[in-house]
């Protein structure tokens, strides 16, 4: 269900006080029988003040930006590692998703590693597999993010089958060459410039820690 935006009524409060009190302005305009210049004046500044306190309100509804509505993502929440991995790998992969569930707009996530997955985190979708898709496998290619705004609006959501079925938004960032961290968010447009920037950080850090486990556990060269 969508949640009301909790900034509609502030954003609106300039122009309900300049309403009100140009109109009162008014009304003690048509009630004074013998009008003053000094209450010319004062009456003068205060349509002034009002007209300002409306047009500031009239502009903050354009450059505020409303609170994206959020939905309850469908699935049931689970933590789910691959149990072949070194003790260390885990605590790096659960740290990370820890942080992102908890100070991002991330309501699901799964890294996917060399053809495994190695976490799915969060709201759970049905499918366990990831199957790389065109949107993946162009990050992977190109090493660069693609962030999906309004997943519903992109044809080739259907790829992302692993994610619940009505997740918002979607962040695909690559982890090196050979894998890629999905993100779903539970709102369309909620991840920030500096929200990408602390994603893509958080990636090249498990890059790092992945990339050591497969030269530990490449077979030695003869």
């Amino acid at each position: 269900m969508a949640q009301s935006d909790p900034n509609q009524v502030l954003r609106r409060l300039p122009i309900i006080v300049g309403a009100l009190a140009g109109s009162l302005l008014m009304v003690n305009r048509f009630l004074t029988p013998e009008l003053t210049n000094a209450q010319a004046r004062s009456d003068a500044l205060g349509v002034m003040v009002s007209a300002v306190l409306i047009l500031t309100g009239l502009l903050w509804q354009q450059v505020q930006p409303r609170s994206p509505d959020t939905v309850e993502l469908t699935g049931e929440e689970g933590f789910e590692l691959m149990p072949d991995l070194p003790e260390s790998v885990k605590t790096e992969l659960a740290w990370s998703s820890h942080l992102l569930l908890t100070n991002t707009v991330t309501r699901s996530l799964v890294v996917w590693y060399q053809g495994r997955v190695l976490l799915r985190r969060g709201i759970l979708g049905a499918n366990p597999s990831v199957t790389p898709g065109t949107i993946v496998q162009r990050v992977l290619a190109t090493q660069r993010p693609v962030y999906l705004v309004s997943l519903k609006l992109y044809p080739g959501r259907v790829e992302f089958d692993y994610l619940p079925e009505n997740t918002q938004g979607v962040i695909c960032q690559p982890i090196g060459n050979q894998g890629v961290l999905v993100l779903g968010a539970n709102a369309p447009r909620s991840y920030t410039k500096q929200d990408e920037t602390w994603i893509a950080g958080l990636a090249d850090k498990l890059d790092n820690t992945l990339s050591q486990y497969r030269e530990l556990t490449q077979p030695p060269v003869s």
